[in-house]
């Protein structure tokens, strides 16, 4: 499948390149996989991470983009992906709190790509708490800053998500949202994360 998914993104490419000024590349939801100092983690973790982000970041290689979902971070032990540890924080999806994912997933793409240019296509937390998203956003924002002071090329962010949405499965309980909405009226509020991620936009700046 991942051939075929492949053959079809070269040939668009091909198909899109007629068109004057356009980018293209792909998009890869990478999980910031770290083995386990335990006997036969390393080896799990090859055998699991590379089909699911490594195969991908390096087929960027030659592209014009290659784009970067990240949220969290997995841990690989010699059976496989481990649930979160006990006492960590986590988030209305189950994940680990961890800004850093953001930037360890620009790195991975930027090595693995062999340079092409990065762009964050996705990136945030469900959380009730909206001060926590606050924090988790400026952390992430922190982590691609100190990517480009390092020379990596970083094209943009996108923050997911504008609105509170329906999650998959999961429905309507995850809040990943800078506004929230009212789903009898639809009413939409900008939560204070709204407001505190407008004043960084328009400075250009951590604030």
């Amino acid at each position: 499948m991942a051939d075929a998914l492949l053959a079809s993104h070269d040939r668009s490419r091909e198909v899109l390149s007629q068109v004057s000024g356009l980018k293209t590349g792909w998009t890869v939801a990478t999980q910031a996989f770290k083995a386990v100092d335990e006997p036969g983690a390393a080896e799990m973790l090859k055998t699991y991470g590379y089909p699911r982000d490594d195969w991908y970041l390096e087929r960027a290689a030659g592209n014009d983009f290659v784009g970067v979902q990240a949220y969290t971070q997995t841990f690989i032990g010699p059976e496989g992906p481990r649930p979160v540890a006990e006492g960590l924080e986590t988030t209305l999806t189950g994940w680990e709190f961890y800004p850093p994912a953001a930037a360890e997933g620009v790195r991975s793409a930027w090595e693995l790509s062999s340079h092409v240019p990065v762009m964050v296509t996705e990136n945030g937390i469900a959380t009730g708490d909206d001060e926590r998203r606050i924090a988790y956003t400026r952390g992430a924002l922190e982590g691609l800053h100190q990517a480009i002071e390092e020379g990596i090329e970083v094209l943009g962010y996108q923050h997911w998500s504008a609105l509170d949405n329906y999650e998959w499965a999961s429905g309507f309980k995850p809040t990943f949202g800078l506004i929230a909405w009212d789903d009898e009226t639809f009413e939409r509020t900008p939560k204070p994360s709204a407001h505190w991620y407008g004043e960084v936009a328009k400075a250009n700046a951590l604030v």
